[in-house]
């Protein structure tokens, strides 16, 4: 199948090479299209500069910052476009494995979505403090109970979603980010009979460059759980 990695950028320029090449070694038959956020250190024109010497990928250059979700939505977008059948998402700062890549690819033969879980038997957290790893796995049981999603890990960025599994999403009106994005993108997948599976990963948190991660990020994702969950069943018959 044809595949297209989606790796969304912002000020990546430590680790925008390194994952290039990662991912050409891994998963060399895959093309990668690098979303860019207008990156002021310059990683888009890296990106760009490594796409002749490791063929098959893309840049694109959006205006300005506008969150992860908007990323995916505009790299899903494209790649539809142009008749791509399987679309991963992955962090640029190795927080996600790209070894681990081929394995989701292998379940994505047989399931609609695909979850690199950190909560499923063999999945694993290192280094992280306990408060961290309870707040995590807290949202994701309130995520998963609230909404009926039946995934341990609905916050998870590492992941394979199948062409038609996104038409079936309505990825386009997903409006939340962040963790809210994956979980909404979940959530929409279960209603819309997508079949989904969780594959173990091992995520580590980034060693190059800054984090976007914040406390409203968090926020966000957990009011709009709730929300969603008392909209449920208004939202379940538009899908269907």
């Amino acid at each position: 199948m044809r595949t297209l990695v989606v790796l969304p950028t912002y000020n990546e320029i430590l680790n925008i090479e390194p994952m290039l090449r990662a991912l050409r070694k891994v998963v060399p038959e895959c093309h990668i299209l690098v979303v860019d956020d207008n990156s002021p250190d310059g990683t888009a024109d890296i990106a760009s500069g490594l796409s002749k010497e490791l063929g098959n990928i893309q840049v694109l250059r959006r205006e300005q910052k506008s969150g992860l979700g908007g990323a995916y939505r505009a790299g899903f977008s494209l790649g539809l476009q142009e008749g791509y059948e399987r679309f991963v998402e992955i962090d640029c700062d190795f927080s996600h494995d790209p070894n681990v890549l081929p394995t989701l690819l292998e379940a994505a033969d047989n399931f609609d979505v695909v979850i690199g879980s950190r909560y499923v038997a063999g999945g694993t957290i290192p280094r992280w403090a306990i408060s961290r790893r309870l707040l995590s796995r807290g949202g994701n049981q309130y995520a998963s109970l609230m909404l009926g999603l039946r995934v341990r890990d609905s916050t998870s960025g590492y992941r394979v979603y199948s062409s038609e599994s996104l038409r079936k999403i309505d990825y386009e009106s997903v409006s939340a980010d962040g963790y809210g994005f994956q979980i909404e993108m979940t959530y929409r997948a279960r209603l819309g009979g997508a079949s989904i599976t969780e594959v173990p990963i091992s995520f580590t948190d980034r060693t190059a460059g800054e984090s976007k991660m914040s406390k409203s990020i968090v926020i966000e994702a957990l009011l709009l759980v709730t929300k969603w969950a008392f909209l449920r069943p208004v939202k379940a018959l538009k899908i269907r």
